[in-house]
């Protein structure tokens, strides 16, 4: 599909509008997944997701509601990660920003965005009808605003369904309709990185510039040797079974998954200074998708701190593209287990000079950008929103090293 505009989403880092429907078709072809755990995946993440439908008249109704507050009343510690995280945050304004004229414009390419950012059926203000849209009559504006919700992975047909219960835990003798919500069905589907693939992998037809996907992880991790070990997306992501899905915007996160050392020798007059990043924890490409960006810089400076006129020099690390996803500029990212080596030669002609190396990662560096774009040709209804998503785009900028 070639694109009409290049619309691109803030929140949990999805371009969705070139993806074909996000399934697991493919899963056959995959190892490390059982045939009932490849069946239940085709089955869970199907496309849109269907309605939720009567729930069981016993229920009660913190039972019956699909909100995450609901959820917080017997699991208060996901729910309080979760309001953390960046799915909470999947329908923020960059996102709501679009979607304000692209539900007007272009409704089919608006739906294919919630298949991530809002997936639950509740969630959007239009279902298919035959091969039109019709008003959803159970559509909850209040539950779209949250995003990816609890029930986007854990309820179908208001049955509850999660991983298997932890080594040494007590397993309930109990009739299921006398527990709440009727108990919940276990799968280790909820542990294997081919749960994320859903959202986080396009499939093989999908929008690629130089012929790799433009959202690719579940194939980086794949061939990476953390597949190799079995360490899964929520093994890292998840540790614990905590709901806070941290990533490229946390920089604990990113300085325990990297190693940065600089060398340094002086032979005569000129310095040479190697700074190495070593990808030592991330099981993926280091970053993996387009939206961040990591600058790389080396100047020197006085005794004070002061930067010598003339002496910086940068280099990225990112998958660099244009702002219309018409062409790739650069591809300079880590593979999972590589590392990058970065030298710079200065000529030190003054004893009070020192070298100053920095790596400050831009998780939003794309978003930066194309919101400034949108702006300039006009947002319309989302002007607000999109202004909001810039600053926040423009202010989440950290030093690493």
């Amino acid at each position: 599909m070639r694109p009409r505009r290049a619309t691109i989403l803030l929140g949990i880092s999805l371009l969705l509008l070139f993806a074909s429907e996000p399934t697991l078709g493919q899963a056959q072809r995959r190892p490390g997944v059982s045939p009932a755990d490849r069946d239940f995946l085709n089955r869970h993440w199907r496309r849109p997701i269907p309605p939720q439908g009567a729930p069981p008249e016993r229920f009660s109704p913190v039972e019956r509601s699909l909100a995450p507050p609901s959820c917080g009343t017997c699991h208060p510690v996901q729910f309080a990660d979760w309001k953390t995280s960046l799915h909470s945050k999947s329908m923020g304004p960059g996102v709501a920003g679009q979607l304000v004229e692209m539900v007007k414009t272009d409704p089919d390419d608006a739906r294919t965005c919630l298949n991530c950012h809002a997936p639950l059926a509740e969630q959007a203000s239009q279902i298919p009808q035959g091969k039109a849209l019709a008003p959803n009559p159970a559509f909850d504006a209040s539950l779209q605003a949250q995003g990816l919700v609890c029930a986007g992975c854990h309820v179908r047909g208001h049955q509850r369904f999660g991983p298997p219960r932890r080594e040494g835990s007590m397993a309930t003798a109990a009739p299921r309709q006398s527990l709440p919500h009727n108990g919940v069905t276990r799968t280790r589907a909820f542990l294997q990185s081919e749960f994320c693939a859903s959202c986080h992998q396009f499939q093989p037809d999908g929008f690629a510039l130089n012929g790799t996907l433009l959202e690719n992880t579940y194939e980086e991790w794949r061939k990476s040797s953390f597949a190799a070990r079995g360490v899964q997306c929520q093994d890292c992501h998840m540790p614990d079974r905590r709901h806070l899905w941290r990533g490229i915007h946390d920089p604990e996160t990113v300085r325990s998954a990297l190693r940065i050392t600089l060398d340094a020798e002086r032979p005569g007059d000129e310095a040479v200074v190697t700074l190495t990043i070593a990808s030592v924890g991330v099981g993926h490409h280091f970053p993996t998708y387009v939206t961040p960006l990591v600058v790389v810089r080396g100047e020197l400076v006085d005794r004070d701190g002061r930067p010598v006129p003339g002496s910086a020099e940068e280099r990225m690390i990112g998958r660099q593209v244009a702002l219309d996803l018409s062409r790739q500029i650069a591809d300079t990212r880590i593979p999972a287990g590589g590392q990058a080596r970065f030298v710079f030669r200065r000529r030190v002609d003054r004893p009070d000079l020192r070298f100053r190396g920095t790596v400050t990662v831009r998780p939003d560096e794309f978003y930066a950008g194309f919101f400034e774009s949108l702006l300039a040709a006009g947002a319309g209804a989302g002007t607000a929103q999109i202004q909001e998503a810039q600053r926040a785009a423009r202010g989440s900028a950290f030093v690493i090293f």
